[in-house]
């Protein structure tokens, strides 16, 4: 990473050990150091020519010629290390099914895009991994299938920008009537680059992402604010896995600032933003990204950034302080002028504020119960009991649980009953196995046990229907229908199969003539 300044400074001093090391061991073939990614692009030249501490260096788009650099390493003209920091246009390692390493993990990572266009000024990224490229949406269904056939119960798909994801890899999706204008911002955000109308975009991606399993949860950072379209957000509402739990970055919360790391956004679009999402869904979990001490910050405007933390009450922050990158737009146009203990003052403030509230906020979820993920299994003592499992609930929080059933293990959802918290982390005791569906049935006061026949939830679903809508409610809506009747993931008891089935070509004809809840379709769907 060579976003901010203690991640390089981290990798200097493992190379520097490593250079050690190899003058130290006797052996023929002395190991080969590489420097890979982000840093590698940005400091080729000291790395090979002033320091002489690496044999390779490879940018991130230059992974394919990994094997032809070591081979080269070995040539005596080469001695003095071999590079490839070149930036492609079109390289996305679609192609290429990353290897898991460690299979007991619950969790994995797919990346859906590389590289960046916004060019915030305080960034770097734009240089390193150049601008944006998007995978085809179909490599990206394949790998989440295949992190779901070896068990994975937790996919986070990942981008520097996920909402500005565009898949143009068929020509049938490209710019039409029905499409154009697809990638246009909310009133009040905009954007530096001409942007491109056409493709299928991110809400139709994790659309089909999270109908490849109900039984596995999603998750995806990182969005834009300036592009956060209103139909994701009814799409997280109606899907009970993918969770509720949005990253959205702010940096800072002065206009004045902002306009100075050309976020392209308001401090007022930002908070507008944040009440939208939380009409929609409700008990959504915030995130955010803050940087103190950038270029030419008052105090007034340190104070707003507070006084935004204390409006919004987040429920996790990544808080840094300022870092001047080379090659940036603030490099070129601005001094680094706050010096470095105001920066470490005022990143203790916004540390303490962030602390104070989300203490609050998890007070709160003492006596409710969760469903938590379990990801380690590693003993610790939580308030005088030994916990032997953790995990994480939909919204992110980290749980210890205490009191758990036997035979319990990584990768097991359990109901979990909250009994304290801080503001890091919750403790609760575990009150048995669960599932998405069986837990989001039962939080929304429905019985596995107690069914209702067919007939009478089609008859409930003509009752709730309300006035016929345009948009995306009711495009979503009759897309987890159609999903419903196609996938047979939705369904629990194989007796009623033909009757559902029959009843979801009947909403699906309904849903064309009226609109729809999406927690009455869902319920629906999983009855």
């Amino acid at each position: 990473c060579a976003i901010r300044d203690n991640a390089e400074v981290r990798i200097w001093d493992r190379l520097k050990y490593l250079r050690h090391y190899k003058t130290k061991i006797n052996v023929d073939s002395p190991p080969i150091v590489g420097v890979l990614g982000c840093m590698a692009e940005r400091l080729k030249t000291k790395l090979l020519e002033e320091d002489r501490l690496v044999d390779i260096v490879c940018g991130p788009d230059g992974y394919r010629s990994i094997p032809h650099l070591i081979s080269l390493t070995e040539q005596e003209e080469y001695t003095d290390g071999i590079a490839n920091v070149m930036l492609s246009a079109d390289e996305t390692y679609a192609d290429v099914m990353p290897m898991r390493l460690d299979t007991t993990n619950a969790s994995g990572w797919v990346s859906i895009m590389r590289g960046c266009n916004n060019m915030c000024s305080f960034c770097i990224v734009p240089f390193t991994r150049g601008n944006e490229r998007s995978r085809p949406i179909d490599s990206i269904l394949d790998e989440v299938r295949y992190l779901n056939d070896q068990g994975v119960k937790e996919v986070t798909v990942l981008g520097q920008n996920v909402n500005s994801y565009r898949d143009e890899s068929e020509s049938k999706y490209f710019v039409t009537s029905n499409n154009a204008g697809s990638s246009l911002s909310n009133a009040g955000f905009k954007t530096i680059y001409k942007r491109k109308d056409g493709g299928r975009r991110f809400t139709e991606l994790l659309d089909k992402v999270s109908l490849i399993n109900p039984e596995m949860r999603i998750r995806f950072t990182s969005p834009h604010p300036k592009d956060f379209p209103t139909d994701l957000l009814h799409l997280i509402a109606s899907r009970p896995n993918i969770c509720n739990s949005v990253h959205l970055p702010i940096q800072s919360g002065s206009n004045t600032v902002l306009e100075r790391m050309r976020r392209g956004y308001t401090r007022e679009a930002y908070l507008d933003l944040v009440q939208e999402m939380r009409t929609i869904i409700p008990d959504v979990w915030i995130s955010s990204d803050f940087i103190t001490g950038f270029c030419g910050e008052t105090e007034e405007e340190h104070r707003d950034t507070v006084r935004l933390m204390e409006q919004v009450e987040y429920d996790t922050a990544f808080m840094f302080a300022y870092s001047m990158r080379e090659k940036t737009h603030a490099h070129r146009r601005y001094k680094d002028d706050v010096e470095e203990s105001v920066k470490a003052r005022r990143l203790q403030e916004i540390v303490n504020t962030f602390h104070k509230h989300a203490s609050l906020k998890n007070q709160r979820l003492i006596g409710t119960r969760q469903l938590v993920l379990i990801d380690s299994e590693r003993p610790k003592v939580k308030y005088g009991v030994e916990t032997k499992l953790s995990g994480r609930t939909d919204g992110g929080h980290k749980v210890f649980i205490q009191h758990e059933q036997e035979g319990l293990k990584k990768g097991d959802y359990v109901e979990v009953e909250i009994k304290h918290a801080t503001s890091a982390s919750l403790t609760g005791r575990s009150i048995g196995l669960s599932s998405i569906q069986q837990f989001n049935m039962q939080k929304r006061g429905y019985s596995t046990q107690h069914r209702p026949n067919v007939r009478s939830m089609y008859r409930r679903f003509l009752r709730a229907g309300q006035a016929a809508t345009e948009g995306p409610n009711k495009k979503h809506a009759q897309s987890l229908i159609r999903e419903g009747f196609e996938n047979k993931g939705f369904l629990h008891d194989p007796e009623i199969d033909v009757k559902v089935k029959n009843t979801l070509e009947l909403l699906h004809i309904a849903s064309q003539r009226k609109g729809i809840e999406f927690d009455i379709v869902r319920n629906l769907c999983q009855l």
